[in-house]
């Protein structure tokens, strides 16, 4: 009884493995389950990628068939062999230069008659909305084309949009539907059309959004539930994502198994939104879930998905019987967590039980009742429209027992005038010696059979697609090239198994091209059958699901999930592939397959007469441990020709063995991992010692090595100690050696890394730990059933080690989690009319206003974005939607790839030789136009195209552009510019403290504000600070001083920049179409670089697709350059931004880098403000752009909400080899108050103060006077409401009760930790440059009562042409219905200013009022002669034969007394100071604030850097809303995108922190991979916004306030409740070393896992820093 008593199954099933090896005479017993790869693998990955690519390499598989499509797969056949698919090279005369190049030929079409008498299809059966497409567009169907170019450019539905072309977005999202060969039924499943290739839709049908509904289908607007649903809801705004959002919702929600709130919480991950905050859209998705459509209405908590807690007795609490009775710990923990979730449900039941009549609230409940009250009495019909439209002639097709095998063969060649352009394919590299084609040739072969697929792959040079996703990015970001795609059938059932349990095995078993999705949904099927606590064999498969089921719910989205596949994901050998460490640490087998070589065989008549021996090819299987699959970076043991065709995973045992799934990521969903990790261990019984002890154990690691890989010396010494702490304390030492990492590794985060690999440790003893007590506890109250596991020795197990209850927060990770429950509540003013007028009546020319005839008012309504049906439907056009002019070109930009150096040479003869490139485009083709090369919104000190002999100031920089018949052509052109560099003339100054180093800073950038005592001010740089542990006394005077840093962001707006130029009149005039917030200055800029007069060059615009500031200015050097492309051709050249290149070259928002000096004083009501001096350092790049006025603006706001007497500030713009950074909303305000905020802890930590209180009491006063003169209060800036508002909101919320409740949480948690912030903002709404405050508008009123209103104003999701619609029909009395807003146009409203700074809506709205009021005037006596009762449409008629003019020109400019302010502006001699506010001099920069506050609650895991927000409340003043729903969604989104750039979102170029990023100053955060804005899951779980009532402003149209900028401030309450959480944790973990700290901006995960300053943290920066690195200093990199 002495020694370790366990099961020991596993250890006969290794060797038993070790000993099989599979020929064809296994087939039957051994193979019937034989698949491979997925999303996008290799045969033979024996060498790394780069050089496995050549078409020619050695380990590459080709790909020919040989074998009968009725062949019996599992059967040895009779070997037909094809003739190999070959390429060979092609002599051609170059049309420049007239010498003999190379080119690549297909010779593969030469072999398809061959092909085809084996049965094989060369044309493609495609079905698109219920229909067949035409033979003629299915042959336009190419290898290397993705479906949604298909869509795009060969079906011409628009609907779906090209967002990123790397699946990270979701825009692109179709559903996918097809019929499973092995159940016959259906499956709907959404997809990502940008990867998914046109031929792998091969037999299925496609359904697009514009399949789904349709406005110009159906003018009733009947639209598809789920469109209509998210309209009312209000969903969209730009509405560039909703079409894809649309299609991930009709996946979901057409299927009942899937139609649950539960299921919409996990299928939304694959969608992102950068507009709407994502509230109305979970709203509108979950009002249509199953469960909430067939709820009762007498409150049931439909919205609770969560199954709660399950007992030693294994039957769920909430489920079990006796649950009132049960004293189980389980049951009341359980009871207590249901009762503080409904407890914060409260906030939705009070809304709606609001008796308050002035006010309008809804909840996310009130939007589920109402939405299901609509629909109750409406079948479910709707929900089967899928299938409904799934054509019968496919359903024939696909009940084939024979499916007939494709061969689709691409020459290359591409006749201009039909072949459609391929953005997403980018093939191989040319040697110099080589002349490319237009466009490589590929051949796709879709196998039907195993052993046909075999053959194929046999051959060699071929490439394995299933999901694409891995290939998809190999081809476009890397230049891949591979000639020969396979794609097996869904047929070949050894490849698409299913999970199942295997008892010969005694595995889970599943085929390697099994969708993922099918896994993880199989896995959470078990684990309902099978959660069975007392049977032992339903405890082995739940056990082993279990992990499975987790990790997959994080694996990439659901749209890469229902088509990749694990074995692709194996064999691209990932050293952070999530699942690769799970499958490793839980022994998983592979079993590779291959065709054997022709063997001779001997075979006897039965009668015993022998005949000729015949060759036979028979299949070769072996094993292989997953563990040892991974031989190098991206190199695997598979050998040429070699396929994984299964998966089998050992069942866990029933006790005493647990599997524990972790990884971190920088954003939880839709993201790549950092560290992923699976860990096992396995536990025996030393009854002598009476302990538990380790019997074996496998930590498996990604992210930490080149490969995945399994810790082998932690893992040794664990095998055979005690379970308990300190043998995973020392086992965490010898990790840190075991993967130490150097300061300098590639992906850099190395103390981050080692810090994971630690906790992930920790997590996982304290895993094991629960789950051993969870055992122990079921084998005592089950003996019976657990004796024959022990041997009988039942009595004899001993008590696990102690589980200390606050270590418990420790075990959980979100994998685990149920997705929360997001839900919010929406609050504002009913609407009325206003007891104080709008600026209009001091203004405009009076009329009586008329209403309509039901009395209501369209001002104030909550009326839903007018675009929004054609948003739902995918009809809205953006410019890479409009119909193609015939003749049109497409360019791609030549950039550089270094900076610093001279721009030497650029090489060009052979791309004009490529066919199909029409020109390559310089600074000589602008010259030869007589046109003007620079350009800048500021200072001209920029290029259109950089000309020869200039320094590359930056990576990216535009050197030319490629103009060619398709984007792909153009593309492969680019390419092949061969640029010289000369050396290096300029340091590359990357970050803020290179330029301060170097003193480079952009010239007059330099401006400064101050008020006060400036002696106090010199003096506060020269004083020490004050201790922070110092007890004060009244009179002290506390003084701080340090600095703070925040990001960059990136304004990934989902439409790239985008334009199309259309040349007329032998090229005299330009029609412009382009993506810009700035129309006018578009103009002026294509006229200036074409060399044409502005009144020939006409710029209109649409929509957007999202802007954010990044479309002000930056859209103008792309839309020049393809203006001059289109003159210089005299063609219409479009220019489509990839995403990875717009957001390298397009600028961020600026870093700010701040220092300061701040002291209070200790009064008797609290410490009290008393100097701030403050220093901002701005990063603004290589050129001036519009930096200078960002940095005006941080200035302006740096005294946030806070009167400091003594005040100074002064900023500077730097200049570096960034990209030329430009606005962003909140145009540098967010970075100095965020600066501001900053300081204010710390003086409150410094002057031991609550921050709340500190906050509050130093908060500007009615009379107090800013620092650039202005007077707080109604006179001079409107209402003074912030403090109104903090007041309201704390009191709502209840603060000091949850500071409580915190408080005690945090007591009793060790490792997580939760915190609170109340955060302020004001926002001045104006443009300091005086000019910029004008706008005009054009309004005609035709003769049915009609109204056209044309303004200067662009519409990009913030409801402006809605809000200036509303105002139209209120001044007309008409609905707005009859009011409608054309598109924004140079030729209708000229000189125009750029839609930013939050004032369209005071303008255009403004602007338009003067215009209807003007013609009401001109109606007066025709509407007194008709009387009151005639309508707009009988005085519209009758004054038009009055000859009255109908139509008016609108203009508005505010006051000069209201705005303007010039810092270079001196003091007056004759000021008398005292009598106005100091700086009042300068001008008067601001109209009126915009003004708000916020309050965020969230959790932090300090293991591992995740934290969720629980909760945010947001007030906002916004004056007396013109539409309060939109103004609402503008608060959401704009919080959104606040809370994305102090969390998530961070920009990272090569510098000195990332030296492993090349070449130096490259931005390596280029697209949605790399860079992580807020998705669904990262939304506060409870978001309640209200717009403040009682506060009118009489200074804007209709008492309306500016809403776009401010709101994204408040955002930052989420990192500043993030800093309160980290303050508990290192007061916990430093004592009294937890000083203040700075703890920088963006808060990502790294950054709040190392700010903790835990043990774990310590040890790995010691080991990466030195022993003596000071833990709670340590800073992890940035790129500032």
């Amino acid at each position: 009884m002495n020694g370790c008593s366990s099961l020991s199954l596993r250890g006969k099933r290794k060797q038993q493995r070790q000993e099989v090896s599979l020929d064809d005479d296994d087939c039957e017993e051994k193979g019937k389950n034989v698949v491979l790869s997925n999303q996008s693998t290799t045969a033979s990955r024996r060498l790394p990628v780069s050089s496995s690519s050549a078409p020619d390499s050695p380990t590459s598989v080709t790909s020919s068939n040989t074998t009968n499509s009725n062949v019996d797969n599992n059967k040895t056949a009779s070997s037909v062999e094809l003739p190999t698919l070959r390429r060979r090279t092609k002599r051609v005369m170059s049309r420049s230069s007239k010498s003999v190049q190379l080119a690549l030929e297909n010779d593969d079409s030469e072999l398809i008659p061959v092909f085809e008498q084996r049965g094989y299809a060369t044309t493609p059966t495609l079905f698109v909305n219920g229909k067949r497409v035409p033979e003629a567009l299915a042959r336009q169907a190419r290898p290397s084309m993705t479906l949604l170019t298909f869509l795009r450019t060969v079906m011409h539905l628009t609907g779906s949009k090209l967002g990123c072309a790397e699946g990270g977005c979701g825009a692109c999202t179709v559903v996918l539907s097809h019929v499973i060969p092995q159940t016959k039924k259906l499956r709907h499943i959404s997809i990502n059309a940008c990867l998914t290739p046109v031929l792998a839709t091969h037999e299925c049908q496609v359904t697009t959004v514009e399949g789904v509904g349709s406005v110009k289908k159906d003018p009733e607007r009947k639209l598809h539930p789920i469109q209509q649903v998210m309209v009312d809801l209000h969903g969209s705004q730009c509405g560039y994502c909703t079409p894809g959002i649309i299609m991930s919702l009709y996946a979901v929600l057409s299927c009942h198994e899937t139609a649950t709130v539960e299921q919409v919480h996990e299928r939304l991950d694959g969608n992102l939104c950068r507009c709407t905050g994502y509230r109305p859209i979970w709203d509108a998705a979950k009002s249509l879930a199953i469960d909430n459509q067939r709820a009762s209405l007498n409150g049931d908590d439909v919205l609770d998905v969560e199954e709660g807690a399950t007992g030693p007795c294994g039957i769920p609490c909430r489920s079990c019987p006796e649950r009132e009775e049960c004293q189980q710990e389980c049951n009341a923990k359980d009871k207590q967590t249901l009762k503080q979730r409904k407890a914060e449900r409260e906030i939705d039941i009070d809304c709606s039980s609001s008796t308050d009549s002035k006010t309008c609230c809804s909840t996310s409940q009130d939007k589920v009742t109402m939405v299901r009250e609509q629909y109750k009495k409406q079948e479910d019909s709707w929900r089967h429209q899928p299938t409904n439209m799934f054509p019968q002639e496919l359903m024939n097709l696909c009940s084939q027992e024979q499916r007939r095998p494709l061969i689709v063969v691409d020459d290359g060649k591409r006749p201009s005038s039909s072949w459609p352009p391929t953005p997403q394919s980018r093939p191989m590299e040319i040697e110099d010696d080589q002349q490319p084609p237009s466009c490589p040739p590929y051949t796709w072969i879709q196998p039907t059979t195993y052993i046909d697929l075999l053959s194929i792959m046999s051959k060699g040079n071929c490439k394995l697609v299933i999901g694409n996703s891995e290939i998809a990015i190999e081809t476009r970001f890397k230049h891949q090239y591979y000639p020969k795609l396979i794609h097996p059938a869904n047929t070949i059932t050894e490849l698409f198994e299913s999970p199942r349990h295997d008892e010969s095995t005694d595995s889970l078993v599943f085929g390697s091209c099994c969708p993922l999705m099918t896994i993880q949904q199989t896995c959470q099927a078990l684990l309902k059958t099978n959660k069975l606590p007392t049977n032992l064999a339903a405890r082995q498969i739940y056990r082993t699901c279990q992990p499975i089921y987790n990790m997959l719910r994080w694996f990439a989205t659901t749209q890469i999930r229902n088509t990749g596949c694990l074995g692709g994901n194996l064999a691209t050998g990932s050293p952070i592939s999530d699942m690769n460490p799970i499958l490793a640490c839980m022994d998983a087998m592979l079993i590779l397959s291959c065709l054997a070589r022709a063997v001779k065989r001997e075979n006897t008549h039965r009668n015993g007469v022998r005949i000729q021996p015949a060759t036979t090819r028979s299949i070769q299987r072996r094993y292989c441990r997953v563990s040892d699959f991974f031989l190098h970076y991206r190199t695997v043991a598979l050998e040429p020709g070699e396929l994984i065709e299964r998966i089998e995973i050992p069942l866990v045992q029933p006790i005493f063995e647990y599997v524990f799934p972790i990884k971190q990521a920088r954003r939880r969903e839709g993201d790549i991992s950092i560290v992923p990790s699976g860990m096992r261990i396995k536990l025996c019984i030393d009854y002598g010692k009476k302990h538990f002890k380790i019997q074996d154990v496998a930590l498996g690691f990604g992210g930490l090595a080149p490969k995945t890989t399994l810790s082998t010396q932690a893992a040794k010494f664990m095998t055979g100690s005690e379970f308990c702490c300190k043998t995973f304390e020392e086992a965490s030492d010898i990790l840190l050696q075991e993967f130490a990492l150097p300061k300098q590794v590639p992906g850099g985060q190395p103390e981050y890394r080692m810090t994971l690999a630690t906790s992930f440790l920790q997590k996982f003893y304290l895993f094991a730990l629960r789950e051993l007590h969870a055992d122990v506890r079921m084998i005592r109250n089950n003996e019976d059933v657990f004796s024959t596991c022990l041997d009988g020795n039942v009595d004899c197990i001993p008590d696990p080690p102690e589980f200390q209850e606050s270590e418990e927060s420790g075990i959980r990770t979100y994998l685990s989690e149920p997705k929360p429950n997001y839900r919010g509540s929406q609050r504002y003013p009913k609407p009325r009319i206003v007891t104080r007028k709008g600026l209009e009546d001091a203004l405009l020319v009076t009329h009586e206003i008329s209403v309509v005839a039901d009395g209501s008012s369209s001002v104030g309504k909550a009326i839903s974005h007018q675009s929004a049906p054609l948003h739902c439907t995918g009809e809205a056009l953006y410019v890479d939607d409009i119909p193609e002019p015939r003749g049109t070109l497409h360019a791609s930009l030549v950039i550089s790839n270094q900076c610093g150096c001279v721009f030497q040479s650029m090489g060009v003869e052979k791309v004009l030789a490529i066919p199909g490139v029409k020109a390559v485009i310089t600074h000589k083709d602008i010259a030869a136009l007589g046109g003007v090369n620079t350009w800048g919104p500021v200072r001209q000190d920029e290029f259109v195209f950089l000309p020869l002999g200039e320094v590359v100031r930056t990576v990216g920089q535009v050197l030319g552009m490629v103009v060619a018949e398709s984007l792909e052509v153009a593309e492969i052109g680019a390419r092949q510019v061969k640029v010289q560099y000369g050396r290096t003339k300029s340091p590359i100054l990357v970050s803020v403290e290179d330029a301060i180093k170097a003193g480079s800073f952009h010239k007059n950038s330099q401006h400064c504000l101050s008020r006060g005592d400036t002696r106090a001010l010199d003096a506060l740089a020269s004083t020490g600070d004050t201790k922070e542990d110092r007890k004060h006394k009244v009179g002290d005077i506390v003084k701080v001083s340090g600095e703070f840093h925040s990001g960059a962001q990136e304004h990934f707006y989902l439409e790239t920049q985008t334009s199309m130029v259309v040349p007329s009149e032998g090229g005299r005039n330009l029609l412009v179409y382009c993506s810009s917030q700035a129309a006018s200055l578009i103009q002026s800029f294509c006229a200036s670089a074409t060399g044409t007069p502005e009144t020939k060059v006409v710029v209109r615009m649409k929509r957007m697709g999202g802007a954010f500031g990044g479309k002000e200015t930056r859209s103008v050097p792309f839309t020049a350059a393809t203006a001059i492309a289109a003159k210089r051709l005299g063609l219409p050249v479009k220019l489509v931004l990839p995403r990875d290149v717009d957001m390298k070259i397009t600028g961020t928002r600026h870093v700010f880098v701040s220092t300061y000096h701040a002291s209070a004083e200790i009064t008797q009501n609290g410490a009290k403000l008393q100097s701030f001096d403050l220093q901002f350092y701005a990063n603004g790049g290589y050129a001036f752009e519009s930096s200078g006025a960002v940095v005006d603006r941080a200035i302006l706001n740096s005294d946030a909400c806070y009167n400091f007497p003594n005040f100074r500030c002064t900023g500077i713009v730097c200049k570096t080899s960034q990209p030329a950074h430009t606005a962003f909303r909140g145009f540098g305000a967010p970075q100095g108050m965020a600066a501001t905020e900053h300081v204010m802890e710390h003086l409150a930590v410094a002057c031991n103060e609550s921050v709340e209180s500190f906050r509050r009491s130093n908060m500007y006063k009615d009379g107090d006077h800013t620092h650039f003169g202005m007077v707080i209060g109604e006179q001079d800036a409107g209402q003074w409401n912030v403090p109104r508002m903090w007041d309201l909101l704390a009191s709502n919320v209840a603060i000091a009760e949850r500071r409580r409740i915190i408080e005690e949480y945090n007591s009793k948690n060790k490792y997580f930790k939760r915190g609170l912030a109340l955060i302020p903002t004001k926002f001045g709404i104006a443009f300091t440059a005086q000019f910029l405050n004008q706008g005009g508008s054009l309004v005609h009123l035709y003769t049915d009562g009609t109204v056209l209103v044309n303004h200067g104003g662009t519409e990009m999701g913030q409801g402006l042409h809605t809000k200036v619609c509303q105002v139209a029909a209120q001044a007309f009395g008409i609905p707005i219905e009859h009011v409608h807003v054309e598109d924004t146009s140079t030729d209708k409203v000229a000189n125009s200013i750029q839609t930013v700074a939050s004032m369209s809506t005071d303008t255009y709205g403004m602007a338009t009022l003067d215009a209807c009021r003007q013609i009401l005037a001109r109606l007066k006596p025709v509407r007194e002669q008709l009387g009151p009762g005639a309508s707009l449409k009988e005085i519209a008629k009758r004054a038009h034969r009055l000859r009255i003019d109908l139509s008016a020109r609108g203009f508005f400019a505010l006051s000069k007394h209201r705005c303007g302010f010039d810092f270079d502006v001196e003091m007056p001699l004759d000021f008398q100071v005292g009598e106005k506010p100091w700086n009042c001099w300068k001008g008067h920069p601001f109209n009126y604030f915009t003004q708000g506050v916020a309050c965020s609650e969230v959790e932090v895991d300090l293991l591992t850097g995740n934290f969720a927000a629980l909760r945010s409340d947001v007030i906002v003043d916004v004056g007396s809303s013109i539409n309060p729903t939109i103004d609402i969604g503008q608060v959401e989104g704009a919080f959104a995108q606040g809370m994305g750039w102090s969390t998530t979102e961070s920009v990272r170029y090569g510098d000195n922190d990332h030296p492993w990023i090349k070449p130096r100053g490259a931005l390596v955060s280029s697209g949605p991979g790399t860079y992580k804005i807020p998705s669904f899951n990262d939304m506060p779980e409870v978001f309640n916004v209200t717009l403040l009532e009682n506060s009118e402003n009489p200074f804007a149209v209709h008492s309306s306030k500016a809403v776009g900028e401010p709101p994204l401030f408040l955002g930052t309450s989420v990192y500043f409740a993030i800093r309160d959480a980290l303050a508990s944790a290192r007061r916990q973990n430093l004592g009294e070393d937890s000083s203040h700290f700075e703890m920088r901006m963006p808060m990502t995960a790294e950054r709040i896992r190392m700010y903790a300053a835990d043990v774990h943290a310590k040890r790995a920066v010691q080991a990466v820093d030195g022993s003596s690195f000071p833990c709670g200093t340590f800073q992890p990199q940035g790129s500032f």
